[in-house]
């Protein structure tokens, strides 16, 4: 089991940025943050999309636009069942969300890391 762990360990320390990279490493996290961002908006289209199909559902209700008296025991199931259905898709965007924002921080860390080694080096080098 040691032996996975120093494997692990080691894999994950050969994929740390250097300070000599920083200019790439910064255009890179630059280019996924907008990419997240740009998939953020687009998951949140679906919860939007499912609360408004439940706000017509009850507005026809409420108007007394309901369907014919067959379709109307279904109904408030599948107004339901919208509203349940926008909820899981909301859910699963405000956790895609607080993942993008820890990723966020940990990159703003991870450069300013790597800035304070930048500096370091100049430093020592002069």
């Amino acid at each position: 089991m040691e032996k996975q762990n120093d494997s692990i360990r080691d894999r994950l320390l050969a994929r740390l940025p250097q300070p000599e990279n920083l200019a790439a490493y910064r255009e890179e996290t630059a280019a996924l943050l907008a990419k997240h961002q740009k998939a953020l908006f687009w998951e949140n289209m679906a919860p939007r999309a499912c609360y408004v199909v439940v706000a017509i559902m009850v507005a026809l209700w409420l108007l007394g636009l309901t369907p014919s008296p067959a379709m109307r025991q279904y109904f408030w199931p599948l107004v339901g069942f919208a509203y349940f259905l926008a909820a899981v898709q909301d859910l699963r965007y405000r956790i895609y969300r607080s993942t993008v924002d820890t990723l966020k921080e940990v990159k703003q860390v991870q450069l300013q890391v790597l800035e304070l080694q930048v500096s370091l080096q100049k430093r020592s080098c002069e």
